[in-house]
């Protein structure tokens, strides 16, 4: 009787360290899936990041993990559903977010925004943002063994045309090891909202991790293959992965036989195309970036030929300009690359894309608004006035473009019409410190010295760098 216990013993210790990591594998994997539609600073809701979060968290759950699922968050609703994700973390587990709506980069480092976020200034998405680097290491502090992000956030977004300065998508990602990460779409590059039931980018992601036998770096390549021909070289992912181990969706602790009898009974993944997805697996690098054509920049004859010059070794310019080399009327691309030429101070370049992007899209109320912008600047005050109110015939109480509109009429010496312009975005937003500054300045110019004062103090405090602001713009 002692003998049989003394084996049963044994054998309970040496299956032990199994046990542990079939349930570990079974168990052990939480993932928190947040849609986000509803952004009041948006012309419309997105189309597409609720049914992609609906359906990731379908499929997720299938292979084992603890889902939790959120749409349209507020700041607080993301915070929360962050602790609660922490919280549930055990040392060894596999943690994955999944995020789609509109994500910003800002000092190199990649936001994702909550619904409620009230963005006027760069510094404004550090504060309501929340930074992927952030929560994947503090997922890691926790112990989680694996950590996978999937970002579906590289889109034209409402908030970055408000920044004179930005960059453009979606920064690397500087991960703890045992991270895999992916992006819809490649660094410091944007995506339309395709407006149908799934991005792409989840279209393919459903039918990869259905596939057994499949190591996720597997499955993430063959998406970033999958996309990158469904986009036609429009839309290349981007992955950095520093898995010490091979990590698959579908969970070993499955057996093969109900493995594969469940996906035979699946519904097959959603996809607008109809090509078969590759059978070979691309070898990828841990950080894939793929280059651009090299196509110089076109000189103009009224911008400084030194920042012209300069913008030839820009990746962003060199990524846009290669996108329209192959689609002249990508009117995406001319917007994006017009952004880009007005923050590095190419004026008329960047006037030159927002006209193109109007032609090829007549209701692009914000190129009517960038371009008004970038107009005044230079001092096409006429044209630039008429661009907004373009823009806000086209949309009525468009905060940038009153913003916008009082900068043309403060240039343009109309300090009445200025202050009414800088009053209204305000009323809107209080916080908005470039009409805030420029009622000040109109202010003082229309003989209230007293209460410009306050405005542009107050301006001040809130942005240090709104003077130099307006005086690159010739306005003192």
């Amino acid at each position: 009787m002692k003998f049989r216990l003394a084996l049963l013993l044994t054998l309970i210790v040496s299956v032990a360290p199994v046990l542990r990591s079939v349930a570990a594998d079974r168990d052990d994997r939480f993932a928190l899936v947040i849609g986000n539609a509803k952004y009041p600073d948006a012309e419309a809701p997105l189309k597409e990041p609720i049914n992609d979060a609906r359906d990731i968290a379908a499929e997720l759950k299938r292979h084992s993990f603890d889902v939790e699922t959120g749409e349209n968050l507020t700041g607080d609703a993301m915070r929360r559903a962050l602790d609660r994700l922490y919280a549930r973390i055990k040392p060894g587990s596999v943690a994955l977010i999944f995020f789609s709506g509109f994500g910003i980069q800002s000092a190199r480092q990649s936001y994702m925004i909550p619904v409620d976020a009230q963005i006027w200034t760069e510094p404004d998405v550090r504060r309501d943002g929340f930074s992927l680097e952030t929560i994947l290491s503090e997922i890691n502090s926790r112990g989680a063994g694996v950590k996978i992000a999937l970002i579906d956030a590289s889109r034209r977004n409402p908030f970055e045309r408000r920044f004179r300065s930005f960059s453009a998508g979606l920064a690397p990602v500087i991960a703890p090891n045992g991270t895999l990460v992916m992006y819809s779409a490649a660094l410091s590059s944007v995506v339309s909202d395709t407006g149908g039931t799934h991005s792409l980018f989840v279209s393919e992601l459903l039918k990869e991790v259905r596939v057994p036998d499949s190591t996720a770096e597997e499955a993430l390549n063959r998406i970033r293959v999958g996309v990158t021909r469904g986009s036609h070289n429009e839309q290349v992912p981007w992955i950095s992965s520093s898995l010490a181990e091979d990590f698959s969706f579908i969970s070993a602790a499955r057996p093969q036989g109900s493995t594969a009898a469940a996906l035979a009974k699946l519904p097959p993944a959603v996809s607008p195309h109809a090509e078969a997805p590759p059978t070979a697996v691309v070898n990828i690098p841990p950080k894939i970036e793929v280059p651009a054509p090299v196509i110089p920049v076109p000189a103009v004859k009224d911008e400084d030929s030194t920042t012209v010059a300069n913008l030839a070794d820009d990746p962003t310019i060199k990524s846009l300009t290669g996108k329209l080399a192959d689609n002249p009327d990508d009117a995406n691309a001319l917007y994006r690359r017009g952004q880009v030429y007005a923050s590095k101070g190419a004026y008329s370049l960047a006037v030159n894309d927002f006209t193109e992007s109007i032609r090829i899209n007549p209701k692009d109320v914000e190129a009517f608004n960038n371009r008004c912008w970038a107009r005044t600047v230079i001092g096409d005050l006429q044209s630039a006035l008429r661009d907004c109110n373009e823009a806000l015939r086209l949309r009525p109480n468009f905060i940038d473009a009153l913003d916008s509109r009082g900068l043309v009429n403060l240039k343009s010496g109309q300090t009445k019409n200025a202050i009414a312009d800088f009053d209204a975005a305000l009323k809107i937003n209080p916080r908005l410190t470039s009409s805030l500054y420029g009622r000040g300045l109109a202010k003082q110019r229309n003989g209230s010295i007293s209460d410009g004062d306050l405005d542009i103090s107050n301006a001040k405090a809130m942005d240090p760098n709104i003077v130099k602001e307006f005086a690159s713009y010739g306005i003192r």
